[in-house]
């Protein structure tokens, strides 16, 4: 069974989602350089911010499973947009910091990089979209 989101127009570049199983809200706005004012994520940055919730979500289910505990774990994900051939994403260059004071051999570093390859919204994205992955681990 298919996931429910509800989307209503409001005017002025603005459109207000709901998410069907929790009734949560959130509103797109268009950014600046497409008219919009900017005022709130535009989809394309919810686009870039799935991807990295994603990577995060299933790197903690790893963790989970193999009791390590990722909290404080941080994502930067940088968008960059193309013009040519048409507007879309053109680049998502995504940091992964892990907390200080946690120590990771070999094998869970391997474990948890590989397991950021595998989210389903970086494979979603068009094969043409760059997706770098860097990990910056505790010194």
């Amino acid at each position: 069974m298919g996931v429910e989101m509800q989307i209503a127009y409001e005017g002025q570049l603005r459109c207000r989602a709901t998410h069907g199983p929790s009734g949560a809200v959130l509103v797109t706005d268009a950014p600046l350089d497409n008219g919009g004012k900017a005022a709130s994520f535009s989809p394309t940055d919810l686009v870039a911010t799935a991807t990295g919730a994603c990577i995060m979500t299933i790197m903690g289910l790893v963790a989970q499973r193999h009791n390590l505990d990722l909290t404080g774990t941080t994502i930067r994900v940088v968008k960059e947009m193309v013009a040519e051939p048409v507007r879309r994403i053109g680049a998502l260059a995504i940091t992964i910091t892990l907390p200080k004071g946690l120590a990771l051999g070999a094998d869970d570093r391997a474990r948890l990089e590989r397991t950021a390859q595998a989210c389903p919204v970086k494979h979603s994205l068009h094969p043409e979209v760059k997706v770098a992955v860097t990990f910056v681990y505790p010194a």
